[in-house]
């Protein structure tokens, strides 16, 4: 080859790592997030060809404009009565949220994880559900129990560990399992509850049932192998399974630009499976339960599967191990453009002269008193550091349908 052909040598290589937009003691700044004016995205026919739907991946679907108005086509999925009803649920649950981390700080638990500033999403989304169908959720949906009835004080037996823990102590506080409830035991591996959703969803087709699944994941759990390997089996296979990415900005100590890489939303991972995928704006309690009982009805019309991602924010520490003052901003909460969920189905339902201030400062007493009397129940049963506490005798039961040879001697050695 003559010396004017040969090729120019490349530069030396660098590698590229994403950053956040500002780091602690920086001005918060949420300008990157484009938000769509409320009532502006369409609603597609839900056997719709995901292909013709792809720019929803890109957008955010919106019900509640600034003014508190429930406006555009995803709008009117809910009665006022079903919209007190989901305020009250979000109400409870960060009344739950606040006694059970101030249980935690007072010795009363080893471990808590705060749902505050996202309460709509669980909340919202299992009003779009019917009975049979399953959730399989990661540690941030309590929504899903609150809002399906299950008992506060069996939560909180749970976290405390106590006499009464309905998983005899062999769990992790807040890591529930309700099987009549539609919630499946929490994992404290990440994204295992993805590829469980879609092959519950897959058995349910095969038996020719009528129920549905929800597979549940946080943003920084899209990283793992889980989550794609799901993705592979819903979409080869239509399976009815909704498949959740809560988007609240933030994994333990990671921004969400490391998991999302470079393709723009968390929504568009689902494109290249040929799903369909919406974002919708997860602070609001009316667009989710929208966008909830849409995918819904595609799976339980055997049309296939959805990926939907709830965008929100995590105001609280990751759980009570976690200072998030380390990696963010303190007054980046307050910055966040898409508000209170609890605030802005409030200030919708005074709109339409449903609500009150007056009714509303009721509520919070009556939710506070409801609250503390379950507590106070619960802790008859004991928490972490005093009071009844499981039997030993539990660890051996339960587990086998014939209980081995071996564990029958060291039942016998232990005296249970």
């Amino acid at each position: 080859m003559k010396d004017g052909m040969r090729p120019s040598l490349p530069g030396k290589l660098s590698l590229h790592v994403p950053e956040p937009e500002v780091r602690p003691g920086g001005r918060p700044d949420f300008s990157n997030v484009a938000i769509p004016k409320a009532g502006s995205v369409r609603r597609p026919e839900v056997d719709v060809d995901p292909e013709t739907i792809r720019d929803l991946a890109f957008s955010i679907i919106r019900v509640l404009n600034r003014e508190g108005e429930a406006v555009g086509p995803w709008a009117g999925t809910l009665t006022n009565e079903e919209l007190m009803e989901g305020l009250r649920h979000m109400m409870l649950l960060r009344a739950f949220d606040a006694r059970m981390l101030m249980a935690q700080r007072q010795g009363k638990t080893s471990f808590y994880m705060q749902h505050l500033g996202e309460e709509a999403v669980s909340c919202a989304f299992r009003k779009a559900l019917q009975p049979g169908d399953m959730n399989f959720p990661t540690y941030r949906q309590a929504g899903l129990l609150i809002a399906g009835g299950y008992p506060m004080v069996q939560m909180m037996n749970q976290i405390y560990s106590n006499d009464a823990d309905p998983l005899k102590g062999r769990q992790l506080p807040i890591m529930y399992s309700a099987r009549d409830h539609g919630f499946f035991t929490v994992s404290g591996n990440l994204a295992t509850q993805y590829v469980q959703a879609v092959g519950w969803a897959m058995a349910s087709a095969i038996k020719n049932d009528t129920r549905i699944a929800a597979g549940w994941i946080g943003d920084g759990s899209t990283a793992e192998s889980d989550f794609h390997a799901a993705l592979v089996f819903a979409s080869t296979y239509r399976a009815p399974v909704i498949l959740n990415v809560v988007n609240n900005q933030w994994a333990i100590s990671t921004f969400q630009g490391i998991a999302r890489g470079g393709s723009g939303t968390f929504a568009a991972r689902g494109l290249g499976f040929g799903l369909p995928s919406l974002r919708v704006d997860g602070n609001d309690y009316l667009a989710v339960h929208a966008v909830a009982k849409w995918a819904a009805e595609r799976a339980r019309r055997n049309i296939g599967p959805t990926l939907i991602e709830y965008v929100t924010y995590r105001v609280g520490a990751h759980s009570t191990s976690d200072d998030p003052s380390a990696y963010r901003p303190k007054e980046e909460s307050e910055a966040w453009p898409l508000g209170d969920p609890v605030i802005r189905l409030k200030n919708h339902l005074v709109r339409i002269g449903a609500w009150s201030e007056e009714r509303h400062s009721q509520m919070e007493a009556e939710i506070r008193d409801t609250v503390v009397a379950a507590q106070k129940e619960a802790e008859r049963h004991g928490t972490l550091h005093s009071g009844g506490r499981p039997s030993m005798r539990d660890m051996f039961e339960g587990v086998y349908a014939e209980m081995p040879p071996h564990l029958k001697r060291q039942r016998q050695q232990a005296g249970v």
